[in-house]
């Protein structure tokens, strides 16, 4: 195999297109340079689609978890009382980050590849009413659950008057969002994922109602304090230096954004989702999640009976196609790929025949050919009924 070259398949950072890349390579400008505080402005308003907002996106030079722990010191003070909803990693992530504060936490603990249902959020909030922000995750990169987090909203929004807090990390920019129309105050997200760029910016898309709490929150913060950041961008600044780099990146992701359309982008998210768990099934693997919870943007699968996740990622290095393992609990336990951001169809019958190959050089009982007819059945089957 060539050494310079390999598929990066993993749940982030994902692949750049290379006008994206270009972009970056830009001559560097002041991060108070007019020409800058333009960009900022115009990104701001261009990413409130891609979020489901009529508000301005807050822009912050840091990865994903800084958003998330973002919204926590904003909407939260000594003494408050929070529920998160754990079904993976990153909701144990959010977990940690309210433990670190001094407030009462709340733990709905979900098992590892199942979402949250209406159902159970319901009879934990009847326990749990005085709770003042419910904090969720939309996509849980450890496990590729989608919850279903319209539903949830609703639900928090009859039982309490909790603020809502959901973390789009892994899957904003390739399923569908709506802060309005779904009734959540905060909406966070990272570039590194389905918004095609280095890792080093991270998003927050804030409701009216979340303003209001947040403008009279007097827990402590400085660099995350979401108020400044609104100030300075009424100003078309960021209060402190922004990635400016990928703030060029940004914007041409938004150009091919805009140029493929959202809903065609959900499209391909879902059929490339669709395609690979096609393959993984007629290769007797087992899928970590139901078809109901299963994200568009990342999928997990269980290792064998004669051969562990890890030896086959190991195995698919060699062959040029990097996967993501499993955290936690369910680390040696599977594998996951990432499809979201920069990849079609295509990336996923590659990612099936390599898996095929892999599986038969550890000695699996797998029938070469089996996953990729599969796979390209479902692509053939999806493309037809398109047209």
């Amino acid at each position: 195999m060539l050494k310079d070259k390999f598929r990066l398949q993993i749940p982030g950072p994902t692949p750049i297109p290379p006008r994206v890349q270009q972009a970056m390579n830009r001559p560097m400008i002041g991060h108070r340079d007019p020409d800058c505080s333009q960009l900022v402005r115009e990104i701001s308003l261009r990413l409130a689609p891609v979020f489901g907002t009529k508000n301005p996106v807050l822009l912050l030079a840091g990865s994903g978890t800084s958003a998330l722990e973002a919204a926590a010191v904003n909407t939260l003070s000594q003494g408050d009382e929070a529920a998160v909803v754990v079904t993976g990693a990153f909701g144990d992530r959010f977990a940690n980050i309210l433990s670190s504060m001094d407030v009462t936490l709340r733990r709905l603990d979900i098992p590892w590849g199942k979402s949250c249902s209406p159902e159970e959020l319901t009879s934990f909030l009847k326990k749990h009413p005085q709770v003042k922000t419910v904090f969720l995750t939309y996509c849980e990169t450890s496990t590729g659950v989608l919850n279903p987090i319209r539903e949830l909203a609703t639900v928090i929004r009859e039982q309490t008057d909790a603020l809502i807090v959901a973390d789009g990390v892994s899957c904003i920019g390739g399923v569908p969002a709506g802060v309005e129309d779904w009734k959540i105050d905060i909406l966070v997200s990272g570039s590194q994922k389905a918004l095609m760029l280095p890792a080093g910016l991270a998003f927050a898309a804030i409701s009216d109602r979340a303003w209001k709490r947040i403008e009279t929150n007097p827990h402590p913060r400085f660099y995350l304090d979401f108020r400044k950041y609104r100030n300075s961008l009424q100003n078309k600044t960021t209060p402190f230096t922004p990635t400016v780099s990928l703030l060029f990146g940004l914007e041409e992701v938004l150009n091919i954004i805009e140029e493929e359309g959202l809903e065609t982008i959900f499209a391909r998210h879902r059929l490339m989702r669709d395609v690979f768990r096609a393959g993984m099934r007629a290769l007797g693997l087992t899928l970590l999640t139901d078809d109901r919870d299963a994200s568009p943007t990342v999928t997990a699968v269980r290792g064998g009976d004669s051969w562990s996740a890890t030896d086959l990622s190991q195995e698919l290095r060699r062959l040029g196609l990097r996967v993501a393992g499993g955290q936690q609990h369910l680390k040696g336990e599977i594998f996951r790929i990432g499809h979201m951001g920069y990849a079609d169809p295509l990336d996923m019958l590659t990612a099936v025949t390599a898996i095929e190959v892999a599986l038969a050089r550890l000695g699996a009982p797998v029938k070469l050919g089996a996953g990729i007819q599969a796979a390209e059945e479902e692509l053939i089957h999806v493309s037809s009924t398109d047209h």
